[in-house]
């Protein structure tokens, strides 16, 4: 399908100029004007989002699955999911410049400059409404959710940013590693390589996940969040690309690492715990009981992907670790001493 006839699939009828940058022209495609005013909210290697007014549009990935990325949306469209997740307005995605394009309402997104007022309950009930979905009443096939890919792709990126596995770790006095660390002071890549090692191979994207799960989002981050009158005044969650069955462990496992490492406080942490469980979240047991059997596995892996991004974008952007950035790496530098976990249990 050519662009102008995806245009006109949309109701558009205006087609950028082949020329204009990707932000413009998904702009463009979008709003049906030939040069629309627009807000780039962001611009990665795995999708392009531009805010038009009350109009999001996203080009995802150019090597997403057109097929399993038309079901996550259907998902998304789908009356189970009414509250949880915000719907697109078309229940199909469009194609620009090979890219597959969607198009979403606007939301208010979280106050980033006002952490006290994080949404963490609001986050944890959303999730636990997610996994509680039954599977049986959702369009399919199901496609697998991405996490463990999400992983593979940080490691990738690290390696092209000059962070490959290099064996043993260089003496002490050897030059900075990327992103301002020394091997020898733990700051380095090598680091997390031996962290993923201690991963089952499921965790880190090498072989396919064991079966069963539930309905999970697989990116789960307060970046996710939005509201407005677009998600009725109520917080919901946001960007399906990797939306599927898996884990749900995997979607708390990101703020489980962060409280690991001291980026979030022990409060905010159990109040996202707390209102998970008392919501029937399935992930992390009954309240009183120890979550980190069920977490442990999902929490170092992202642990890991949340510390080779930050070394890789500090390579790329020839700049040191910032402190949050640090403190991630350095709970890799622990990781490493585990011993490997080959097949490891799977987490709840």
């Amino acid at each position: 399908m050519n662009q102008e006839h995806a245009a006109r699939r949309l109701g558009k009828g205006a087609v950028p100029a082949p020329a204009a940058p990707l932000p413009a022209a998904l702009a463009a495609y979008a709003t049906g004007e030939p040069e629309p005013a627009y807000q780039l909210l962001a611009e990665r290697e795995d999708g392009t989002v531009v805010r038009c007014g009350q109009l999001v549009a996203k080009a995802h990935a150019a090597d997403s699955d057109p097929e399993e990325l038309a079901v996550r949306m259907r998902i998304a469209a789908d009356r189970a999911l009414a509250g949880v997740l915000l719907p697109p307005l078309r229940p199909a995605a469009g194609l620009l410049r090979g890219r597959p394009v969607s198009l979403w309402p606007y939301g208010d997104p979280v106050d980033a400059e006002r952490p006290e007022d994080a949404p963490w309950e609001a986050a944890a009930e959303l999730l636990a409404a997610l996994h509680r979905v039954p599977l049986a009443a959702l369009p399919g096939p199901l496609p697998a959710m991405r996490g463990p890919a999400k992983l593979a792709r940080a490691l990738r990126r690290l390696a092209r940013a000059g962070g490959p596995d290099r064996g043993p770790r260089p003496a002490a006095g050897s030059p900075p590693a990327p992103g301002g660390g020394r091997g020898g002071s733990g700051l380095g890549p090598q680091v997390v390589w031996d962290a993923a090692r201690t991963l089952p191979g499921w965790a880190r994207g090498e072989v396919p996940a064991p079966g069963g799960g539930v309905l999970c989002h697989g990116d789960l981050h307060l970046g996710q969040l939005v509201r407005g009158s677009a998600a009725g005044g109520g917080w919901r969650l946001i960007d399906v690309d990797d939306l599927g069955v898996g884990a749900p462990a995997w979607d708390l496992a990101r703020p489980a690492a962060w409280y690991a490492a001291g980026v979030l406080g022990s409060s905010a942490w159990g109040r996202f715990l707390e209102a998970y469980r008392a919501a029937g979240g399935p992930a992390a047991g009954p309240a009183g009981r120890d979550p980190w059997p069920a977490l442990d596995v999902a929490a170092r892996a992202l642990t890991v992907q949340t510390a080779a991004l930050a070394l890789a974008k500090a390579a790329e952007n020839r700049r040191r670790l910032d402190d949050v950035e640090r403190l991630m790496v350095e709970s890799c530098a622990r990781i490493a001493t585990l011993p490997p976990d080959l097949e490891g249990p799977r987490p709840a």
